[in-house]
């Protein structure tokens, strides 16, 4: 039971970092280069497609149990401390009073192209 809780809050404070650089892209005390990284991260996040689909064996966890969490340390190390702060409470109070997770449909109409292009790509590389 103790793997299965680790994992659960392990989970939990994904979600909750993923929200917290929702507000970091938004806050206007964000620097450029942490509110697009914020904002990429955030979008991917709470896209409702994944790049990577989770039936592929081991790649499919690749992207939501490594560089998902990779991205949001280099991006919360990125933003100021004052902001990240504001942020964290931010989200937690949006946790808090249990609103909806935002959803990213502009990061899935992305995902969706490019896995459009490289189907296009192959097919194309296949029948040369």
């Amino acid at each position: 039971m103790r793997v299965v809780d680790t994992l659960k809050t392990w989970a939990r404070r994904i979600r909750s970092d993923a929200l917290t650089l929702w507000f970091c892209a938004r806050h206007p005390g964000t620097p450029w280069t942490a509110k697009l990284l914020a904002l990429v991260l955030a979008a991917y996040a709470f896209s409702p497609i994944d790049l990577i689909p989770d039936f592929i064996p081991v790649l499919g966890l690749l992207d939501e149990a490594i560089l998902l969490p990779l991205g949001i340390l280099l991006c919360i190390r990125l933003v100021p401390s004052a902001v990240l702060q504001e942020c964290r409470q931010r989200a937690a109070d949006w946790l808090g009073a249990a609103r909806p997770r935002p959803r990213s449909y502009v990061a899935a109409g992305i995902i969706v192209t490019l896995w459009a292009l490289t189907l296009w790509a192959g097919w194309r590389f296949l029948s040369a």
